[in-house]
């Protein structure tokens, strides 16, 4: 829109400096040739000017001959102003001089502007034009220059503005995208948390009453066995709903977590649990949190898998720097070939490495391994 008006007003200011030179001619035929020569080109130059733009701004980029038909125009035009009556063809120069100085190289510009100014000053030597105007319109000249430069600085910040604006969309965008692959990330990671969980401990418990059929044919403390292992499987999808919905704000303080699902881990599983908590318990980042809260289910599933019927002992520390979570139980002794097949777990043993990659992203810490002859998971989170 804005460049149709500019087409409009150079158009409009293009017929009416021909009005004004033609409804009085220059004196002299001589000088009316010059004229109307001058005129047409200025005229041909302005229009393939303008097709060139409606092309696109590289294309005048990429057009040297139409530079020179512009400069061309701009000097034959200063030269005819100083001729009497025909004074109004300098706004030809100025147009040209405006083009080339907003759209290209600075030296083009003056370069142009000079040659303008050269051929004035020639046709007020070769008229015998007023001083007047020998000195005010190279002046007006000199003006359309630093009015064309400063146009295209003008340009040319709007075009830095247009494009880093685009950058930032773009960069906004990529954001956006990484924000969601993030969340995706997080919720596949909970997700994988809670079926490893509770696919591991159902896993035993079908085991369990497998083996309480087979081998021993007691079938009550097996459908007890059975109802445990209904009950663990419709926590498992309460907590995958609530992995798939993101409700971390759901989770209650972490102490709290912890002694629920001790005492769910000793409920099912008939082993004493212990809990301890040192230091001043204080709320943490949904975050930080869930993390420790992972690691303690993985733990306490990997001890009924690997350490049946073995004590558990789970201490949870608040410090100045850092809370720690350490979960402790005896190993177990190694099972008999009749037990085997009833402790077998078809889980790959990947629960603690995604623990861990956790961890590392919070600037956290995990640790597992054998200590004074115990299976210790040791996890730790900055405050």
């Amino acid at each position: 829109m804005l460049r149709t008006v500019s087409w409009l007003m150079r158009a409009g200011a293009y017929a009416f400096i021909g009005l004004h030179t033609f409804t009085g001619p220059p004196a002299g035929p001589g000088a009316v040739t010059l004229a109307a020569v001058t005129y047409a080109l200025g005229g041909l130059a302005l229009l393939l000017w303008e097709l060139a733009h409606a092309l696109g701004d590289e294309a005048v980029r990429r057009a040297p001959r139409m530079r020179i038909l512009l400069g061309v125009a701009a000097a034959l035009s200063g030269y005819a102003s100083a001729f009497p009556h025909a004074g109004a063809l300098i706004g030809l120069s100025l147009m040209a001089v405006m083009h080339l100085g907003t759209e290209l190289s600075l030296p083009v510009g003056w370069a142009v502007a000079g040659c303008t100014v050269v051929a004035l000053e020639t046709g007020v030597l070769v008229a015998g034009a007023s001083r007047g105007f020998a000195l005010g319109y190279p002046m007006l000249v000199a003006l359309v220059l630093v009015a064309s430069h400063n146009r295209r600085a003008y340009r040319i910040r709007a075009e830095q503005s247009a494009a880093m604006l685009a950058q930032s969309e773009l960069l906004r965008a990529e954001q956006r995208r990484v924000a969601v692959l993030d969340e995706r990330t997080r919720i596949a990671r909970e997700i994988h948390d809670v079926l490893a969980h509770s696919l591991g401990a159902l896993s035993i418990q079908i085991q369990a009453a497998s083996a309480l059929l087979t081998d021993h044919r007691d079938i009550d403390r097996a459908v007890t066995v059975l109802d445990g292992a209904r009950r663990l499987t419709a926590d498992g999808l309460a907590e995958t709903r609530r992995a798939v919905h993101a409700l971390r704000s759901d989770l209650a303080p972490l102490d709290e977590e912890l002694g629920t699902m001790a005492d769910t881990h000793r409920q099912r599983h008939g082993v004493p649990v212990r809990l301890r908590v040192e230091g001043e318990p204080s709320p943490l980042p949904a975050d930080q949190a869930l993390p420790l809260f992972r690691t303690a289910q993985e733990a306490l599933a990997n001890a009924a898998k690997h350490a049946p019927a073995q004590p558990v002992e789970v201490a949870l520390t608040y410090e100045d720097e850092h809370v720690t979570l350490t979960v402790d139980n005896p190993l177990g002794a190694p099972p008999s070939p009749a037990q085997a097949p009833a402790l077998a777990t078809v889980d790959g043993g990947y629960g603690l490495t995604g623990m861990r990659e956790r961890l590392l992203l919070l600037g956290g810490t995990l640790d597992a391994g054998v200590r004074d002859g115990q299976w210790r998971v040791r996890a730790e989170v900055p405050r």
